[in-house]
């Protein structure tokens, strides 16, 4: 996850704390959309 944190402060501006909320976010919708993908999103992003 530390890779995707990287690229989004890179390429998007975001500050580390932003990053790892836009991720959090992200994986909590992934997950609420789509309940038989938490496992998949949970290795992708850290089980958290």
């Amino acid at each position: 996850m530390n890779e995707l944190i990287d690229r989004l402060q890179a390429e998007a501006g975001l500050t580390e704390e932003q990053a790892r909320k836009a991720i959090e976010t992200i994986k909590n919708f992934v997950v609420e959309k789509f309940p038989m993908l938490e496992g998949a999103v949970g290795s992708v992003f850290g089980n958290s």
